[in-house]
C-alpha cells in the first residue's frame, strides 16, 4: 500500500507538468515543424502587404482610389484563378518543384508592375501587369497546412493546434505587414512597401521549397488513396466531381463575401484616415484588428471542442460580421482601433474551422487544392470588395464604404447558415470520443 501511495505521488507531478505544457510548444518540437511554419510565415507575409502596396502605389502616384483598386482586384482575380491549379500540380508533382519556379516568375512579373507604376504605363498595362503578379504569387497558407496534416496523421487534436497556429500567425501576418507597407510606401517611396512584400515572398517560399523532410508526398490520380480516408468521408451529398470537398459549395461564396468585406474595411480604413489627416496611422488600426484576431484564435486554438464544426463555423463568422458593422458609427481612429481589435476576436476561429472542414472532407490527395480553393474565393472577394469600395469612397466617403463592408458581412453569414448542411464532417463524433478518453 505504501508502495502504491508513492507511485501515485510520483506519477501526479508529471501529470501536472504535461497538462501545463503548452499544446503549441509540444507541436512546433516535432522534428522539422518550426522550420517549415517559420518559412511559411516569412513567405506569407505578402498576402498582408501586396494588395494594400497596390493600393498605396497606385492611389500615391495618381491620386485615385478608384483606379487603385480596381488594379489590386486585377491581381487578386489573377491569384484567385490560378492558385487552385497551382496548389494541384503541387499536390501531383511536389512542392519544391513548383514553389522554386512559381517565385521565379513572381519575381519577375512584380518587378515589371512597379517599373510600369514609377513610368507612369497607361492604365491597361497596369491590369495586365497586376494581373500578372496575382496570378504568380505563391499561395503558401496551403501548402505549409497541407504539410502539417502530412506530418501529424490522423491525430485530430494536434491537426487542431496545427491549423490554429497557422490561423494565429496569419493574424500576425496583418498585425505586421499593413503598418510596415503603409509606413513604406508613405514614409519612404511609394515602391518601398510593394517590393518589400515581393522579397519577403520570395525568400520565404524558397525556403519552405527546399525543406524536403517535411513536404507531403506527391500523389497521382492513378495511386489508390491511404488507409482510413474512408473514414474522412462527410455526410453532406457530394456536389459534384470536380469539387475537392462538398463544404466548398457553403464556403465559397460565404468567403467570397467575407473577402469582400475585409477589402472593403483596408480600403476604408486608410481612406478614413486619410480624411482625418492621419493617412500613416491607417496600417496600425489595420493592425489592431489582426491583433485581436491573434488572441482570439490563440485561446481558440488553445482549446478542445466538442460542438460541431459547422456550428462553431456560423456562430464565429456571425460574430465576426457584427463587430464589422459598428465600424461606420466610430467618431475617430482611437474608436475605430479599440472596436477593431473585438471585432477581429472571432476572424481567426473562423478562418481556422474553415480550414478544419475542408481537411476532414478532402480526399488526402487533394487537400492542398482543397484549401487552395478558400483563399481562392477569398481573393475573389477581395478583388470585388477593393474596387466597388474604391468607388464608394471617390464618390461617397469612408463611411459609406465600411457601411459596404458590412452589408457584405451579413450575407456571407446568411450564406453559411443557408448552406450549413455541407459543413457537416464524420470528424466531430471522433473527436469526442478522442478527448473523452483523454482528459
Amino acid at each position: 500500500m505504501t508502495q502504491l501511495r508513492d507511485q501515485r505521488a510520483g506519477e501526479q507531478p508529471r501529470s501536472g507538468r504535461a497538462r501545463g505544457r503548452s499544446p503549441y510548444g509540444q507541436l512546433l518540437r516535432t522534428p522539422g515543424a518550426l522550420a517549415f511554419s517559420s518559412a511559411g510565415f516569412v513567405g506569407r507575409m505578402s498576402m498582408s502587404m501586396y494588395g494594400l502596396g497596390t493600393v498605396l502605389l497606385i492611389a500615391l502616384l495618381s491620386g485615385h482610389y478608384g483606379r487603385a483598386g480596381t488594379v489590386a482586384a486585377a491581381g487578386s482575380v489573377g491569384y484567385a484563378l490560378c492558385s487552385p491549379l497551382v496548389a494541384k500540380q503541387a499536390d501531383r508533382f511536389g512542392q519544391r518543384r513548383v514553389l522554386l519556379a512559381q517565385a521565379a516568375v513572381f519575381a519577375i512579373s512584380s518587378a515589371v508592375f512597379i517599373a510600369c507604376a514609377e513610368l507612369g504605363a497607361p492604365f491597361w498595362s497596369l491590369l495586365v501587369a497586376g494581373v500578372a503578379s496575382g496570378a504568380t504569387m505563391p499561395s503558401l497558407g496551403s501548402m505549409v497546412r497541407s504539410r502539417w496534416s502530412a506530418l501529424v496523421g490522423d491525430d485530430a487534436r494536434k491537426l487542431h493546434t496545427a491549423f490554429a497556429l497557422e490561423s494565429v500567425n496569419d493574424e500576425f501576418i496583418f498585425v505586421i505587414g499593413p503598418a510596415l507597407v503603409t509606413l513604406l510606401a508613405t514614409q519612404l517611396a511609394p515602391p518601398a512597401g510593394i517590393g518589400t512584400a515581393c522579397l519577403l515572398c520570395v525568400t520565404g517560399t524558397a525556403l519552405l521549397a527546399l525543406q524536403r523532410r517535411t513536404e507531403p508526398t506527391a500523389r497521382t490520380a492513378s495511386q489508390p488513396h491511404e488507409a482510413g480516408a474512408a473514414d474522412r468521408a462527410v455526410a453532406a451529398p457530394v456536389s459534384g466531381p470536380r469539387l475537392p470537398a462538398p463544404g466548398l459549395v457553403t464556403l465559397a461564396p460565404a468567403f467570397l463575401l467575407m473577402g469582400a468585406m475585409f477589402a472593403a474595411i483596408d480600403l476604408s480604413t486608410v481612406a478614413f484616415a486619410s480624411e482625418l489627416g492621419h493617412r500613416p496611422v491607417a496600417g496600425l488600426i489595420l493592425g489592431t484588428y489582426a491583433l485581436g484576431s491573434a488572441v482570439g484564435g490563440l485561446w481558440y486554438g488553445s482549446r478542445h471542442w466538442r460542438a460541431p464544426m459547422e456550428r462553431r463555423f456560423t456562430i464565429t463568422a456571425a460574430l465576426t460580421v457584427l463587430g464589422v458593422s459598428a465600424f461606420w458609427a466610430m467618431p475617430g481612429l482611437l474608436a475605430l482601433g479599440a472596436v477593431g481589435f473585438v471585432a477581429g476576436l472571432a476572424i481567426s476561429p473562423t478562418l481556422m474551422t474553415a480550414y478544419a472542414i475542408l481537411e476532414s472532407q478532402a480526399q488526402p490527395r487533394r487537400r492542398t487544392e482543397a484549401m487552395a480553393w478558400l483563399g481562392s474565393t477569398i481573393s475573389v472577394g477581395v478583388a470585388l470588395g477593393s474596387a466597388l469600395a474604391g468607388h464608394i469612397v471617390d464618390a461617397y466617403g469612408a463611411r459609406w464604404s465600411f457601411g459596404f463592408a458590412a452589408g457584405c458581412g451579413v450575407a456571407g453569414v446568411l450564406v453559411c447558415v443557408a448552406g450549413v448542411a455541407r459543413l457537416r464532417t464524420s470528424r466531430p463524433e471522433a473527436l469526442t470520443e478522442q478527448w473523452a478518453a483523454t482528459t
